[in-house]
């Protein structure tokens, strides 16, 4: 079974930046104790675009629902005031090729 990645494209406006990194370093740790988790990059723009990347990579597209319906929802009802992000859209993968250093 190969593992899935969702990319979630976060519109954030430049005086939302600092608020929206701020939460997420406040949830660090959450998505990596939901079972099937193996990655999460959160790509801040570096030129031209107000467009925040959130990477992360799941064993299978089951464990990733189960963390959307779960531990995701739960973290997102308690944050208290307005969303960071003017706007969002999920892309979805499914790894078919990988590659990493080679081992030494």
């Amino acid at each position: 079974m190969a593992s899935v990645v969702k990319i979630n494209v976060l519109t954030v406006p430049e005086e939302q930046r600092e608020t929206l990194e701020k939460r997420f370093s406040a949830r660090a740790g959450v998505v990596e104790s939901q079972d099937g988790f193996e990655w999460f990059e959160l790509l801040r723009p570096v030129e031209g675009t107000d467009t925040y990347l959130v990477y992360t990579r799941w064993r299978s597209e089951e464990d990733f629902q189960n963390w959307l319906n779960g531990p995701m929802r739960e973290a997102h009802q308690g944050g208290g005031g307005r969303p960071a992000a003017s706007g969002a859209t999920l892309w979805s993968f499914e790894v078919v090729q990988q590659a990493g250093p080679k081992a030494g």
